[in-house]
Parts: structure tokens; C-alpha cells; sequence
């Protein structure tokens, strides 16, 4: 049964559910397994990360820019919009899989979002380079 998203421990649910599928996908895992040595740690980032984008909090530390323009840099300038494509099909399929309601709507919304302004980033990076 669906649930709404209304704590820390959903958006930890969400997150780790949503990277075990990143880690196992044929065409996108690579790039997050050879480039994360510690899931724990940076599965706790993203909960912080996603947990202020729903709910405000104050948590989440890092610089998403500039670690995804270092990995484009370190794969040789090979993320393309498909590979964001793929990460946001998963984001999407996964909340639909375990949740409901307004918030599930609200974090396709940012992720969609979000999607784009890093992808641009990247795009534009490389042209500094």
C-alpha cells in the first residue's frame, strides 16, 4: 500500500529504493558506482538534499554544480540529456512505486526542475574547459 511522504525516514526510503535502481541500471549505474565510495554517506547527503527540498530543512550541505560538471569531467564529457532522462524515469517510477499524494507530485516537479538546470550547467562548463 501507497503511503504520502511525510518524514525524514520517507525521503530516506525514496532515496535509497531510488539508488539501488540507479546502481543496477545497465546504462546510468556506472557512473555512480565508479565514482561513490561511500553509499552510506552519500546516501545520508541526498536524503539531507531532498529532505530540504520537501520539507525546508536545513541539513543538506555540497555543491550539486560542480559535483556533477566534475563527473561529466571525469567520463570525458559523456552525460548526455538520455542519462538524465534515464536518473528521472527511475526518480519518477520509484515514487510511484512506494507513494502518493501531493508530495510525490512536488519532488517529480523539482527533480524535472532540477534535471534541466544541472544538465545545463554541464553543458555550459564544457565549453570552459
Amino acid at each position: 500500500m501507497k503511503k504520502l511522504i511525510e518524514n525524514r525516514e520517507d525521503v530516506k526510503l525514496l532515496v535509497t529504493t531510488f539508488y539501488d535502481k540507479i546502481r543496477s541500471d545497465q546504462e546510468i549505474g556506472f557512473f555512480f558506482n565508479e565514482t561513490i565510495t561511500d553509499w552510506e554517506e552519500h546516501l545520508e547527503k541526498l536524503t539531507n538534499f531532498w529532505e530540504m527540498n520537501l520539507f525546508g530543512t536545513k541539513n543538506y550541505t555540497g555543491n550539486p554544480i560542480i559535483a556533477h560538471n566534475a563527473v561529466d569531467k571525469r567520463f570525458n564529457h559523456s552525460i548526455t540529456p538520455n542519462i538524465f532522462g534515464i536518473w528521472l524515469n527511475l526518480w519518477f517510477a520509484t515514487l510511484d512505486e512506494l507513494f502518493e499524494g501531493e508530495n510525490v507530485d512536488i519532488l517529480k516537479r523539482r527533480a524535472r526542475k532540477m534535471q534541466t538546470f544541472l544538465y545545463m550547467n554541464i553543458f555550459e562548463s564544457r565549453t570552459k574547459d
